[in-house]
């Protein structure tokens, strides 16, 4: 059966697909399966090869020297090669994350007095404005509101400001983050 596109029906076009599949998607399915690849993998892949060569039978060029079913097959098994080379060398972060194993001291502790200290010593309005910012996840529109400012850019710039201050004062002591840490 030939796929003939200004005359054949798209009934007779159906009948092709439908005994491709029932001919050609077998030996798909257990190349994928092989390949460590799933039944909606391999299904994927074969329409996939359908189209290609649905697509390559429009072009009055082109001409089948093998089977159809020995075309499309070849055309899933290069289709999944390229895709499972691709494939192989990403991981998947949930199989990354669950073999790596995180010793309970990898994060030190921070001497929350010491950075207290420093957060104060930039001012009241300074540590209040962090405060709601960082650890009460205040939005910078709320922001600006509660404190008064008027607009949210420029609550962003006086955010800015005080974690400036902050930096200047840590500098200026010559502190460097193990001074931080218990």
């Amino acid at each position: 059966m030939q796929i003939e596109h200004s005359v054949a029906p798209t009934e007779a076009r159906t009948q092709l697909f439908e005994a491709l599949y029932i001919s050609a998607f077998p030996g798909v399915a257990r190349f994928v399966s092989k390949m460590n690849g799933t039944l909606e993998d391999a299904a994927d892949i074969f329409q996939d090869a359908l189209i290609i060569y649905y697509e390559k039978t429009l072009d009055n060029r082109f001409e089948l020297t093998t089977s159809r079913e020995a075309y499309i097959t070849g055309i899933a098994k290069h289709l999944w090669l390229r895709k499972f080379s691709h494939d192989r060398n990403n991981v998947k972060l949930d199989a990354a994350d669950a073999a790596i194993e995180i010793a309970a001291d990898y994060c030190p502790a921070v001497n929350d007095q010491k950075l207290l200290s420093f957060l104060e010593q930039s001012g009241k309005k300074c540590l209040a404005l962090l405060r709601a910012f960082y650890y009460e996840r205040t939005p910078m529109k709320k922001l600006a509101h509660k404190f008064g400012f008027v607009s949210e850019r420029s609550a962003t710039v006086q955010k800015y400001k005080c974690l400036e201050k902050v930096r200047d004062t840590i500098k200026e002591k010559a502190f460097t983050y193990e001074d931080f840490l218990e």
